[in-house]
This record gives structure tokens, sequence and C-alpha cells, in this order.
């Protein structure tokens, strides 16, 4: 699956993509060994190796690049041109065999987000979201002619969705208790978790995505996504997406700050 565009870097972007999924959907039906980290997550060498494939892509067509990936870290992460990768963001769907996981590749060029393609390599196909800044976002599965994305235009909360991925962070700040009186001012919560409800948000199928535990990988390409579609996104405290972040709110332009004023949500 690949989409034509005349931007080198998102072309680059969706190609390394296409190398990903093919890794992917090979192994995902075969076994394979799981390792698990420090932090009790697993990795596989299906990780490995899809980010391996995504590297080589980028490293022949940009050597002067640098990368941050989710399996080997970082290389030459002072360059202008920075390449985040999460090759599978949601192991442990991978793991467990259901296909609620997606490849993660974004571009950052002096700390500002400017590429970004979501892959879901075995989500009923392929379904693929992509945006370079300026440009719009897009929406295609397998080899269907891709279409533009734009957020809904819901502008109050009674009529809202919301989306929630984790929260362990925010259980422990004084937010929570905001957060709860939130949730009957909103049409609907749920959690869809992962890739998808960022997807459904840029597509107009929900209005807000909430998280507290996440890190610049599994958000930086959907980022650009999002904001390219029409949403509005900042860390829980209306901060700037950065390397560093760590919680995420992505909203529609109205719902956005009607969100942050309810959570006042802080950190410390």
């Amino acid at each position: 699956m690949s989409n034509a565009t005349s931007n080198p870097y998102l072309q680059a972007a969706l190609e390394a993509a296409d190398a990903a999924a093919q890794v992917i959907r090979t192994a995902y039906a075969q076994p394979f060994d799981v390792r698990y980290k420090q932090d009790a997550s697993p990795v596989t060498e299906v990780d490995e190796n899809a980010e391996k494939a995504i590297k080589q892509v980028l490293q022949t067509r940009f050597p002067e690049h640098g990368f941050f990936g989710e399996e080997f870290g970082r290389e030459n992460a002072d360059a202008d041109f920075l390449w985040l990768i999460d090759p599978i963001d949601g192991t442990k769907s991978f793991v467990r065999r259901y296909p609620v996981f997606s490849t993660q590749i974004a571009l950052m060029q002096r700390g500002d987000l400017i590429v970004g393609v979501s892959s879901a390599p075995c989500w009923y196909g392929t379904e693929r979201l992509w945006a370079a800044r300026g440009e719009g976002a897009w929406f295609a599965r397998d080899d269907e002619t891709p279409r533009p994305l734009a957020v809904s235009k819901v502008d109050r909360l009674d009529r809202a969705t919301l989306s929630t991925g984790n929260l362990k962070s925010l259980a422990q700040s004084p937010a929570w208790m905001r957060f709860g009186e939130l949730i009957p001012r909103l049409h609907r919560i749920r959690g869809y978790g992962d890739f998808l409800h960022y997807h459904w948000l840029a597509d107009g199928k929900l209005d807000a995505v909430l998280e507290s535990d996440l890190n610049i990988l599994d958000i930086a390409a959907l980022t650009v996504i999002l904001r390219e579609a029409g949403a509005v996104v900042s860390e829980l405290d209306g901060g700037e997406v950065n390397l560093d972040t760590r919680n995420l709110l992505a909203a529609v332009p109205a719902l956005h700050p009607m969100l942050l004023e309810a959570l006042a949500y802080t950190s410390g």
C-alpha cells in the first residue's frame, strides 16, 4: 500500500510504513518469541525487525537525519530532522493477536512536528492515515482512493463523545475528581484506546480523546494528522506537545478549551 505525494518526507514515511507492514503481517499469524522490558511491557522480534525496516528506508533517503525509535533508541538525535518511530504501538494487542495496534512514523524539524503516518496493518486490511503540515490529513484502506479527513463540528459538551486511553496518572491527581464531574456533562464516554480513537477523532466519529500515560512516540504522528484534520492537540495542562510529552488532550476546536478548563490538570 503506497500513496503518491509530492512531499519527499511524507513519501518516504509512507514507503517505510509499507516496509513495516510487510514485516508485521508476515509475522502476525506465526509463532514468535515475547520478551519483557524492565517496565514489564512486552517486546518481540517483530517490533525490532519492523523498526529496522523503517530505518532502512528512511536512512537510505536521508542519511543525515536523526532517529528516535521505540526499540533502538536515539541515533544522531541532535540533527535538524528527527524521525520518531514506534514500529508496533500496541504490542500487548499484537501479542494477544487482536488487531488494535499500529505503526507510528513522524518527522520533527527543529522541534516542530511536520509529517505523520499512522498505519494499522491488520485492521480490516490496512488502514492508514497520513499528513504533512499545511497539506491536510488523508485516509485510505488498502488500495482505495485516499479521501480527506476533517473533525466533527460538535461545539457542546452535552453532544460530545470523549474517548479515554491510559488514565493511571490522571487517577492519582487532583484532576481525577474534576474528571468525574465532567463525565455526566458529556453525551458519551468510551475507551477505544491506542490508534483507534485518534483515527476516529480525525474522521469526525469522536469529538475528543484524553490520555494521561503515554510517550511522544505513541502520538507524534497522530498529532500532525489530527491538527491537519482540524483538531486542537496539547498536553492535559494546555502545554505544547514535545519530546517529553506524557499526556494528551485532543479535541475539536470548540471543545478543547472547555475540557482544559473542566480538568484544570497539573502534573504536580
